[in-house]
């Protein structure tokens, strides 16, 4: 499988060691919902980490919660309640939305606070090593000290510091010297160090979290577009100075939602939360609407566009729905040769969809195959009957290639299905009463929550629409 590796600016084999690949992902700051774009990324994570599962890997996944943070003090100061009170409130609400998009639990979702010892150790290290100074509490990292500073994008260090717009500090040594630790203001929490009580900047917390749980090189390292500066120039900085060793062997950058062409961002206002969004469209149609298009490409948010993927994904649907329906009613035998070829013959869209997958995680062409895939399977189905077992073993091996891009997850709840069919086994029998005015009821209030019936020869069909 190639990664395009924005360090080096090309696809480039995953990097992994005894069948296993160790990925960091930048986690979110809970001190609100997450946006869609936020979400995106997220979810782009969750195909990459399934389909690396999905070829045989072993994926040791560690996403961060970052919960001491000024946003977060500031949110809880406006509603007069401890930082943690957001920060385990937020934790909480990610969860929510993560569930509902349906992405997997990471295998470690470490808190910052929980690693404020590792946290000052790496710090300690590197005043030790000459690559941060102390200015009345705070602790810099000094960038004039690391030579590949600036490294993942491309430029030079004179280069970030002709554009930089960063707040001037006159007691810095540089414009760029970034905080490690920062001396702790009243009022606000902190803990203690060998430079005074503080608590740690943004940065530095992954350095620490990716080292206790991946170790000093990780495999992949994950992240929005807009992380690449600074926070993942400074984590390359910080931690190759610490631990003497490459940080990272790939970089893995999601690109923007945005909104009017422009870049969805809560400080521009301009955000819709996964949350409200759902509440209107619910959430698989955004889990579709985000890995629809490939990863590193810009995608504009539009209504019509989650309305689309909530068409798309019943197309879907009404494909496995069709494969349930036909088995229920199918003879229990053995696979015949013939059903036996045909399934042979099915292997090509399995083919086709690693290939698509293998070339720099390629979701929009992978999806492209699975339609192709549901339409040959409509086709195989209408036109002869099979046994119980062909129909099974199809929607298995459907069901395998969607659950990896982690979607039609949403199966009809039982409860909802069961009380489907006893209306229509109540309208069948009304229609056998001649009992019609009855018939069309039950049809018309079915079709008023969306659900069509369909009367063919082997029975009347469902679908939802």
């Amino acid at each position: 499988m190639l990664l395009f590796n924005s360090m080096t600016g090309k696809k480039e084999p995953v990097p992994s060691k005894d069948n296993i690949i160790r990925i960091y992902a930048c986690g979110p700051t809970v001190y609100n919902y997450f946006h869609i774009g936020n979400g995106r990324a997220f979810t782009v994570y969750d195909v990459l980490r399934r389909y690396l599962q999905y070829k045989g890997y072993d994926v040791r996944f560690v996403q961060n919660f970052t919960d001491i943070d000024d946003k977060i003090i500031n949110r809880a100061n406006e509603e007069g309640v401890e930082y943690s009170d957001i920060s385990k409130k937020y934790i909480k609400e990610y969860f929510t939305d993560a569930d509902g998009l349906n992405i997997q639990r990471a295998t470690y979702h470490p808190l910052a606070t929980e690693n404020i010892e590792q946290i000052k150790q790496i710090v300690h290290t590197l005043v030790e090593k000459g690559h941060a100074y102390v200015l009345d509490g705070d602790v810099y990292f000094r960038v004039h000290s690391f030579a590949d500073y600036g490294k993942l994008l491309g430029q030079s260090l004179s280069d970030l510091e002709a554009g930089a717009r960063i707040s001037v500090d006159e007691r810095k040594e540089d414009a760029l010297d970034f905080a490690l630790w920062k001396a702790a203001k009243p009022g606000e929490p902190s803990w203690p160090s060998e430079w005074g009580n503080g608590r740690p900047g943004w940065h530095i917390e992954c350095s620490a979290m990716a080292k206790r749980y991946l170790g000093d090189t990780i495999d992949i390292h994950c992240g929005g577009s807009d992380l690449k500066f600074p926070h993942h120039t400074n984590e390359i900085a910080q931690s190759e100075c610490a631990n003497g060793c490459t940080f990272s062997k790939m970089w893995f950058h999601v690109g923007f939602v945005n909104v009017n062409n422009e870049k969805m961002s809560k400080s521009k206002n301009n955000f819709f939360t996964v949350r409200d969004l759902a509440s209107v469209y619910g959430y698989e149609p955004l889990r579709y609407f985000v890995i629809s298009a490939h990863y590193r490409t810009p995608i504009n948010y539009e209504p019509e566009l989650i309305v689309a993927a909530k068409a798309s994904l019943e197309r879907l649907y009404n494909c496995v729905n069709n494969l349930d329906f036909l088995a229920a009613s199918a003879a229990d035998m053995p696979l015949s040769e013939n059903e036996k070829e045909k399934l042979d013959g099915f292997d090509v869209f399995r083919v086709r969809f690693e290939e698509n997958m293998d070339d720099d995680l390629n979701t929009a062409n992978a999806l492209s195959v699975l339609f192709e895939f549901a339409k040959e399977i409509n086709i195989t189905v209408s036109d002869e009957k099979f046994s119980k077992e062909f129909y099974c073993e199809l929607k298995d091996r459907f069901m395998t290639l969607a659950g990896t891009l982690g979607l039609l997850y949403e199966n009809t709840d039982a409860g909802l299905e069961a009380e489907i069919e006893n209306l229509i086994a109540e309208r069948q029998q009304a229609r056998k009463d001649r009992n019609f005015a009855r018939a069309d009821e039950i049809r018309d209030s079915l079709k008023a929550r969306g659900i069509i019936l369909e009367d063919t020869k082997d029975g009347v069909k469902w679908k939802k629409v």
